[in-house]
């Protein structure tokens, strides 16, 4: 059964991708980036795509959505950051509370970097475990890092979720994978070879681990790269050279440390190669930097919709001994 959900900063598709997976269709999908909204329109064209500021968003229309869903701006919590949360013009916490009134869903689903879990937002987090709990709901929090759900990279993310009190009962956190991901060197060899590159068998071997946290980047600092100077000495233990990203995969006589293409980088991040971004190298890499990776979201959604059809049926039962 497909349950309705609306996304709010969606960007390039990474939290609906994984929404899709677990069977809600997207009344709306809410993205401020032009770029963004192009992706989404390219893969899901029947997707109904709003181009516009959250502030500006209204709820109303969709009251009565199962789910709703985003992926709030980071930088005010990021440790990369100045960490001023809510201080930060960039927080958007406040205009998804408005949404979960308006709309009044039977669940919520939000995520953030790490330094959200930080302590010096400790006050911040527990008023807004108060203010939904004002609004008739039961939240938590989890640390999940993308490894533990067959993503090829660490990328630790916080997910918060929320169901009504009623129903909260019913929700169960996804559990780790038994299996490690693949490496490196095993997700991206096809690609690796795609133009007969013949040192790809050996750099497959060198590329056996799976890779540091992908990052999205800053339109404020130049093109794209694969980050900090500590994360580019980890991708050039896997044989990967992290000072930009390639418009192709190496040539037959390439000779050196490749440098990963914006599909290399979006398998990383657990999209699906037919999923294509839009826009040149750095606007599509800065997408697929700044996403969710759709098989985490998948596990989350995954059991909140397993609550919300516990919780149906436990309502039907109830109704039939009446």
């Amino acid at each position: 059964m497909a349950r309705t959900c609306v996304e709010i900063c969606a960007g390039a598709g990474g939290q609906a991708l994984g929404l899709e997976y677990a069977k809600f269709e997207p009344a709306a999908l809410l993205e401020i980036e032009r770029i963004a909204c192009e992706t989404l329109r390219l893969n899901r064209p029947a997707w109904n795509v709003i181009e516009g500021d959250v502030r500006q968003f209204s709820g109303m229309p969709y009251e009565g959505a199962d789910l709703l869903a985003g992926g709030v701006p980071c930088p005010p919590f990021s440790i990369a950051g100045k960490q001023l949360g809510a201080a930060d013009e960039r927080d958007l916490f406040p205009e998804a509370l408005r949404l979960v009134e308006e709309i009044k869903p039977r669940a919520v689903m939000l995520e953030n970097v790490r330094g959200f879990l930080g302590a010096v937002f400790e006050d911040y987090r527990l008023e807004l475990k108060n203010r939904l709990n004002d609004l008739g709901y039961e939240c938590d929090w989890r640390l999940l890092n993308a490894s533990d759900f067959g993503v090829s990279q660490l990328r630790p993310r916080v997910v918060i979720v929320a169901l009504r009190k009623d129903e909260w009962k019913h929700f169960h956190w996804p559990q780790v994978e038994e299996d490690n991901p693949k490496s490196v060197g095993e997700v991206l060899y096809p690609l690796m070879k795609a133009r007969g590159w013949r040192g790809a068998a050996k750099w497959k071997k060198m590329a056996d681990d799976i890779a540091p946290t992908v990052v999205g980047g800053s339109k404020k600092h130049g093109g794209p790269d694969l980050g900090p100077t500590r994360a580019k000495k980890a991708w050039a233990t896997l044989g990967v050279c992290g000072k930009g990203v390639a418009d192709a995969p190496p040539d037959r006589d390439f000779v050196g440390m490749p440098r990963l293409t914006v599909p290399m980088v979006s398998l990383l991040q657990g999209f699906p190669l037919e999923w294509k971004f839009a826009g040149r190298k750095t606007a599509a890499y800065r997408q697929v930097g700044n996403a969710f990776p759709p098989p985490v979201a998948a596990a989350v959604a995954g059991r909140i919709h397993a609550a919300l059809d516990a919780a149906d049926i436990e309502e039907e039962s109830r109704r039939s001994v009446a």
